[in-house]
């Protein structure tokens, strides 16, 4: 369990639920009974919490004299205090902010130098610690009721010089050139952390002494990272440090579970995730705006991706959790919730997109010629400010840059036969965006391809954003058989037609159902061309879910049909609200087909 995203006006991230597994099925925690139950109290409180820290700095062999009570920030809650009016009473505040005021009301229901936790400074380096020195001589926690280990007073620790600053360095995705499936998977659980056994075989031996700390000396010796033990709601949680290696991260969480394993204590873990590692599946899910975001592991196979989409929508299910709603008019539409479709390989470097660079090429040209692959699968909210707008659909200008971008490639591509991937990035990381600039709202989204920005961002990786989750599972799969059927064409023939200024007609035509019809028959029959069976059928169930008839009318050899078509919402102009300034926009306007035929 850690945080999630962080969205602007929101005081505090999101949750994430996070699941990892090592993919050679090597366990990474061998007993699920030490897996703390999230609906039970076990009764742990503070005395539990220090016990258990000091249970585990004896399996990972260095001194406990480190390990820091940390306690609520008395100065701060009684400066608060004293700024109550004088008739009110502070577990009753009646400040404006609820969150504030539940914050207050529940510090002082507790014992103000009551302990909240205990923190272990920690790094990798066979395991060391060493001293926290504050000017107050305890740990004064950052006001707030998120775990410790996002509220730990970072700032008051020495001063550090930015050239000494011991910055942590995650291995680059791209130094994993070939996947490894055999034994050597990070946090092998036979052997919890590298010569433990050694370990506490060894009196726990102080570290070095404190540093110089005289006034405008850089204390470089410092440790700035932490493992946190915290007692909540009669449960134990261990908040994992930031760490540069995944092998150092489950050596540690090895340590974790042999310690809850000696003391029969379950723990929860919270906190940094470990870093990217190839031989690591990652499921996580996660909180949005009315829906439950679930990222899944990639599929190496077909048959793997079935089975992923089908069981994530049979759980779904069993959990009275749906992809579909009814609007307040009757109609069957999706949640709004997103399909994304994610293109990769077992590592950065099997990437198909930076092995093939002009395979990107071919989708963006494809999916310009077909404005139906971008408006038949999408969601209610279109146009240039929704979450997946065309690169053609705000600025018609922005289609002559990216042919400048594609006559690069090619140059490239004829000239080294190949594109190097951070000249992949520099070429679309600008024109793959939405209207305002957002790299990650747009059709095509990068920000994992090879960006410079972090480690992160160089996984090879194109997010395809225009698929809004369908209410079948297999409608999702046709979606996705889609996506795979094309990447196979263009790896062998890249699709090399010139890109097609649509201008108005991506409103005036498109947004129809008789004219998206029309041009995913063309889609289909350059499939069927080129081998790839598809018909009408395989996507008559997300015509009629995009498109739902509202009646026909026939009076002798003429029928005249209703169908819902497709309505941009455009954004409005800014207006005051809720402490700031916010943008609504237009969904007051319903488009409808009237098609005559006879």
């Amino acid at each position: 369990m850690g945080q999630g995203k962080w969205y602007p006006g929101e005081s505090l991230p999101r949750w994430a639920f996070t699941c990892i597994w090592a993919k050679n099925g090597t366990p990474l925690w061998t007993h699920d009974d030490l897996i703390a139950d999230e609906s039970k109290d076990y009764g742990f409180g503070p005395d539990d919490a220090k016990r258990f820290i000091k249970g585990l700095v004896q399996v990972l062999g260095i001194t406990d004299q480190y390990v820091r009570p940390a306690y609520e920030d008395i100065f701060y809650f009684l400066y608060k205090e004293r700024r109550l009016p004088v008739n009110v009473d502070p577990s009753d505040s009646k400040l404006k902010d609820p969150e504030e005021r539940a914050r207050m009301t529940a510090v002082f229901e507790k014992d103000l130098g009551q302990v909240i936790g205990y923190v272990l400074p920690i790094q990798y380096g066979s395991w060391k610690t060493g001293p926290w020195p504050f000017k107050s001589g305890e740990l004064f926690l950052l006001p707030g009721d998120s775990p410790i280990g996002l509220r730990l007073p970072m700032d008051g620790l020495p001063w550090v010089s930015k050239a000494d600053y011991p910055y942590l360095i995650e291995t680059d995705p791209m130094a994993y050139r070939t996947h490894q499936s055999g034994p050597g998977i990070p946090g092998n659980a036979a052997d919890p952390v590298s010569s433990s056994v050694e370990k506490e075989k060894k009196a726990a031996v102080p570290e070095e002494p404190l540093p110089d700390l005289s006034k405008g000396s850089s204390a470089k010796e410092i440790i700035r990272t932490a493992l946190c033990v915290q007692h909540r709601n009669g449960r134990l949680y261990v908040f994992m440090p930031p760490l540069e290696k995944a092998d150092h991260y489950f050596e540690l969480i090895s340590a974790v579970e042999k310690t809850a394993q000696n003391l029969k204590m379950p723990v929860t873990i919270e906190g940094y995730l470990p870093p990217f590692d190839p031989n690591l599946n990652v499921m996580k899910i996660t909180p949005d705006p009315g829906v439950l975001e679930v990222n899944i592991h990639p599929a190496p196979t077909w048959e793997d991706l079935v089975k992923t989409t089908t069981d994530l929508y049979d759980i779904a299910r069993l959990n009275r959790l749906g992809t579909e709603k009814f609007l307040l008019d009757g109609r069957h539409t999706g949640t709004g919730g997103g399909n994304h479709i994610v293109i990769g390989g077992l590592t950065p470097v099997d990437s198909p997109v930076l092995r093939r660079p002009d395979l990107l090429r071919s989708l963006v040209a494809y999916f310009n010629n077909h404005p139906s692959l971008s408006y038949l699968f999408s969601g209610l909210f279109i146009g240039p400010t929704s979450q997946r707008p065309r690169v053609d659909e705000a600025r018609h200008d922005s289609l002559y840059e990216l042919e400048i971008a594609f006559h690069e490639l090619d140059r490239q591509i004829r000239q080294y036969d190949t594109c190097p991937p951070w000249l992949v990035d520099r070429l679309f990381r600008h024109l793959l965006t939405d209207v305002t600039g957002n790299t990650h709202r747009t059709e095509f989204c990068i920000d994992k391809l090879y960006s410079p920005d972090s480690s992160s961002g160089r996984l090879g990786l194109l997010e395809l954003r225009t698929f809004e989750m369908p209410p079948h599972a297999r409608m999702s799969l046709v979606q996705q058989l889609l996506l795979r059927i094309l990447v196979a064409w263009f790896w062998k023939q890249p699709y090399r037609q010139p890109l097609v200024r649509w201008g108005t007609l991506l409103q005036d035509r498109f947004m129809l159902p008789h004219f998206v019809d029309d041009d995913l028959s063309e889609v289909l029959h350059d499939l069927n061309e080129n081998g790839y069976r598809l018909t009408t059928e395989h996507f008559h169930p997300h015509f009629e879910f995009r498109f739902p008839a509202f009646g026909t009318v026939a009076y002798k050899n003429i029928t005249l049909e209703l169908r819902q078509a497709i309505e941009p919402w455009n954004v409005l102009g800014e207006e005051a609200g809720g402490g700031g300034t916010v943008r609504f926009v237009d969904s007051s306007l319903e488009r409808v087909q009237v098609k005559v035929e006879g």
